[in-house]
This record gives C-alpha cells, structure tokens and sequence, in this order.
C-alpha cells in the first residue's frame, strides 16, 4: 500500500491523503484494487464511488479522485478491469482505446454491480454515512446503472453513453435506460452537445426518461462541446466541477 499527502488546491480547502487499497469482492478470488483519496483530517467524511473511464484508473481518474478529497469527500475508485486486466492503465490514444473496448466487450453487468457493491460497503465501513457516485464515459453508464441498483445519494454522470441501446455487455439483456424508474437518488447528467458517443438523439431519449419516470435531475447540454470535456476544455469542466460539488455537497454525497 502506498500512501501520500498532497496540500489543498485551489479546488478544496482540504488537505489530502492519497492510498492503493485492496477490496475483497464476493468470497473468493483476489482483491479488486482501488485508489482512494480522502482529507487528511480527521473524518468521517460523505463517500463517493468515482467510476473509471476505458482507460482504467489512470492519472486523470485519479487527479478526480483527489479534487474530490479536497472539497471533503472520500473518494474511491475501484478497477473495474480487475477480473480480465488487473492494474491496467491504458495510453489516451487509438491503440489504448482499441484496448480498452476489448475489456468493455468482458465487462457484465453482474459482475460490475458487484463491483460498485463492495466499493460502497467499502466507504460506509470506514464512516462515509451517505454515499454518491460520479462516473466519466462508460463510468457514467457504469453510475447510471447503479443508481438503478443502490440506494445511493446522489449521481454524477459525465457523458455516459450507450444508454438506450444494447450495443455493450453492462446495456443487457436490457437498455440500463429502461431501469430508470428504479433510480431514487438525484441524477446529474452532463454532456456536450457534439459528443460523439452520446449523440443528440440519445441525449434526447435519456432526458425524456429521467423526465417521464419522475427522477429528481438536472440534465445539462454543453453546446458546441464534444466527448471528455473534463479533460480536454478548461472552462467546460470549471462549470461541470461547479455542478458536481453542488450536487455532492446538498446530498450528503
């Protein structure tokens, strides 16, 4: 295990601590590893599951996990490439991405919520009372879906694609967008109006469905913006940050 501190940023009044962890899924098999990222002072603090994006837990899911720290959060992302590809941090260009639709296509849905599962039992075992998530890409799918699942706070879904359709083992047998009468935690979907991977047509059929079945949400269309803007456009992700912390800091998480 490995542990750190870094000083509060100008995102966060809180100075952090930085930690690999094991967590044990199910009842057999090796650890599913994680990084976890928390204030340094004394908690407990609300925890939120940060959901990866194709690249595995690399260091912007990371940079995410720490921002979250300084604002007051405990945050854990979890490696959800465990069972196929442990460890795996993939490079942000047309080879890593090549790889990591290969380990999408052996992501389940079952296996996944099991996943989110130990990672909540994980915070709230360590005192985070009220737990939220935010996911990045197939994360957000990945948030989405567990909001249908668990009892969750609050979610954050940063441009989560793939939702109305059934073209990814998470989005079967059925859509993860049919389960949305399911939700009961505050929704946050943000996306950029020119994001490839969730085009306007299924930006349209996700609002109708938080809409239609009553979810309390804020859907918001970033225009003239594509896909990971969190990463890639400056003035995007402050608002979207912005939003985030609001969302998490009102719920408790």
């Amino acid at each position: 295990m490995n542990t750190g501190n870094t000083g509060g940023t100008a995102s966060g009044p809180h100075t952090i601590r930085t930690e690999r962890v094991g967590i044990q899924v199910g009842d057999d098999g090796p650890p599913m590893g994680g990084y976890l990222a928390r204030p340094a002072t004394p908690g407990p603090f609300p925890g939120v599951v940060v959901a990866m994006e194709l690249f595995g837990v690399d260091a912007a899911v990371r940079d995410v996990c720490n921002r979250l720290a300084t604002l007051g959060f405990t945050a854990l992302a979890p490696d959800l490439h465990h069972r196929t590809a442990p460890g795996t941090e993939l490079p942000r260009d047309p080879a890593g991405r090549e790889r990591g639709f290969e380990l999408l296509e052996l992501m389940t849905r079952t296996t996944v919520l099991d996943d989110v599962r130990a990672c909540i039992e994980h915070l709230r075992a360590s005192g985070s009372e009220r737990v939220g998530m935010v996911g990045l890409s197939i994360g957000g799918h990945i948030a989405y879906l567990a909001a249908t699942a668990f009892d969750l706070a609050s979610v954050a879904v940063l441009y989560g694609g793939w939702l109305p359709t059934t073209d990814i083992p998470l989005s079967r047998p059925e859509p993860t967008l049919s389960l949305t009468p399911a939700i009961t935690a505050r929704v946050l979907f943000l996306v950029g109006e020119n994001d490839h991977v969730v085009p306007p047509a299924h930006q349209r059929e996700i609002a109708r469905a938080l809409r239609e079945a009553g979810i309390d949400h804020e859907f918001v269309v970033y225009p003239g913006t594509g896909h990971g803007f969190l990463s890639t456009d400056p003035a995007t992700a402050s608002d979207a940050w912005n939003r985030v912390h609001t969302l998490l800091a009102d719920a408790g998480a």
